[in-house]
């Protein structure tokens, strides 16, 4: 699977200046040696295991880094070790750095994150103006179908204000063999027709969580990272299963058709999730372009809402749905030699060609 750095690494990572630590985490590999867990700062990456003594002199050991879902299984004990090591490093980050062998980002293949998370997530119609223009551009809804389109918006308005106040989250699971690198081709087969974007917000999550409450909820976030939930739009709604309704491995659930990364950023260097903001562009036009407070249904209340029922565990991928913007409303959908590029503020940058099979 092709990764294009000249397109896909500006040499930066876009943290917050204003946070007092500044690292991200990464899988990495080189020359088709075995990925690696890594810590990125600037534009340079260092494998994990390259901490140990460091972390250890500071009385802060490093736990289990063979992989990121491994680390992630100590993350309690883990998160303080890297903060600790990052001050240390960032205090005479000059003379520090030629002893330790990091490489350029440049010089590395990007692997998603989390390359095997054990359950993956997804909440679905999670942003009010996103579910509006779904309402209107389709016409499904048969209470509707003889208003016009701005009596039809206002209806749409007036049901997710409802749904905020009296409604659930809506959540479905994914394969995880759909999901790919930050910078990998999503491979588009030949035998579909619309192939749609969904940029969003994905939650890691960072210990055994299992009934919490939504003030409680965001303890048991490890960080955050990007994913693109590619979505066959034809193939999402079964004609022939109609009683039935979606068929989400199908219409989602394609090798390629979720690209993870660049990074997964701590928590602790993110804060409100809500004040994030997401932006996806297609071939350099912008089609999303919006704030995680369009949320129906915050970070906090999917993670709790999730956790009455399912017993959720390290590494875990929640992402949190997709604002407005999407192909289907645009009518345009993914083509061969597409370009895209997905940005949520202080997270990173993910940038992925089409290529048809």
């Amino acid at each position: 699977m092709s990764q294009d750095y000249s397109l896909s690494l500006d040499g930066s990572l876009p943290l917050d200046d204003s946070l007092p630590l500044k690292y991200a985490l990464g899988t990495f590999s080189v020359a088709g040696a075995p990925a690696f867990p890594g810590i990125v700062m600037g534009d340079s990456a260092l494998a994990l295991q390259a901490l140990l003594p460091l972390c250890r002199n500071l009385g802060k050991p490093l736990y289990a880094v063979s992989s990121m879902l491994e680390m992630l299984d100590h993350w309690d004990q883990n998160q303080p070790a890297l903060d600790a090591v990052v001050q240390d490093l960032q205090a005479d980050l000059n003379s520090v750095t030629p002893n330790l062998p990091w490489v350029s980002l440049a010089h590395l293949r990007v692997h998603a994150p989390i390359e095997n998370p054990r359950q993956f997530f997804c909440a679905g119609a999670n942003y009010r103006k996103h579910v509006i223009d779904l309402i209107v551009d389709q016409g499904r809804d048969p209470g509707l179908q003889n208003l016009s389109k701005e009596e039809t918006r206002r209806a749409a308005e007036q049901a997710m204000d409802e749904r905020v106040k009296h409604g659930e989250p809506y959540v479905f699971t994914q394969p995880v063999g759909s999901i790919c690198g930050p910078y990998d081709d999503i491979l588009l087969q030949p035998d579909v027709e619309q192939p749609d974007w969904e940029l969003e917000l994905a939650v890691v999550i960072g210990k055994e969580t299992f009934r919490v409450s939504e003030a409680e909820a965001l303890d048991y976030v490890a960080g955050y990272t990007i994913i693109n939930d590619i979505s066959n739009r034809e193939l999402i709604h079964r004609t022939d299963m109609k009683a039935i309704g979606t068929d989400w491995v199908m219409g989602k659930g394609l090798p390629t058709y979720n690209p993870m990364g660049p990074f997964l950023v701590p928590a602790s260097q993110i804060g409100d999730p809500q004040q994030l903001h997401v932006k996806l562009s297609l071939n350099g036009e912008v089609m999303q372009d919006e704030g995680c407070s369009d949320m129906i249904f915050p970070v906090a209340k999917l993670i709790a809402y999730l956790s009455s029922r399912i017993r959720l565990l390290p590494g875990d991928i929640l992402i949190t749905g997709s604002p407005s913007g999407n192909g289907s409303h645009y009518g345009r959908f993914l083509r061969d030699g597409d370009c895209l590029e997905g940005e949520i503020s202080g997270i990173g940058v993910m940038r992925n060609r089409c290529k048809a099979l």
